[in-house]
């Protein structure tokens, strides 16, 4: 069991990487969230999300239970999650428009530097969630660091848009 969570909680590894964990779990969020939109559109992207949450909560549950560090910054899937609620609004709009994923590559790119800067800066509900201090807080923060990601994707997507 330790092993899966371990395998889960640092998705395959990433959160081994140096330095900067937590972005590299951001960046390898990129890659996987393309190939379940584009396997099977917002519908199979949104299923990963949900089980992807509830298996984060359950590896993050296993891999903190008797620490006193309640979010090594090997567990990265939280990233994983919020990276791709920050993405919703980019896989959405392509389905809706009709292109290819990648043809909305500023939307890309806006979702991981809003994500990753709500992640970083933790404002108001992203920092209450943190310090919780426990699994829900590292799944929490991030999901809603995520929200606030594609809330500016969508804003940024409407400026870019109307001009």
């Amino acid at each position: 069991m330790k092993q899966l969570a371990h395998l889960i909680g640092t998705v395959g590894y990433a959160g081994h990487m140096r330095p900067a964990p937590g972005t590299w779990g951001s960046l390898a969020a990129l890659p996987l969230g393309w190939a379940l939109a584009t396997l099977g559109g917002p519908i199979l992207f949104g299923v990963a999300l949900i089980v992807g949450f509830a298996k984060g909560v359950w590896a993050t549950k296993i891999m903190t239970a008797g620490s006193d560090d309640h979010d090594p910054s090997i567990i990265v899937i939280d990233e994983v999650i919020g990276q791709w609620i920050a993405l919703l609004p980019v896989i959405i709009g392509s389905q809706a428009a009709g292109v290819d994923l990648l043809a909305l590559w500023p939307g890309w790119i806006a979702a991981f530097a809003l994500f990753r800067l709500f992640d970083i800066w933790k404002p108001w509900l992203v920092g209450m969630a943190d310090r919780r201090h426990d699994h829900w807080g590292v799944m929490l923060d991030d999901v809603i660091a995520g929200i606030f990601a594609a809330i500016g994707v969508i804003v940024l997507a409407g400026l870019a848009h109307a001009l």
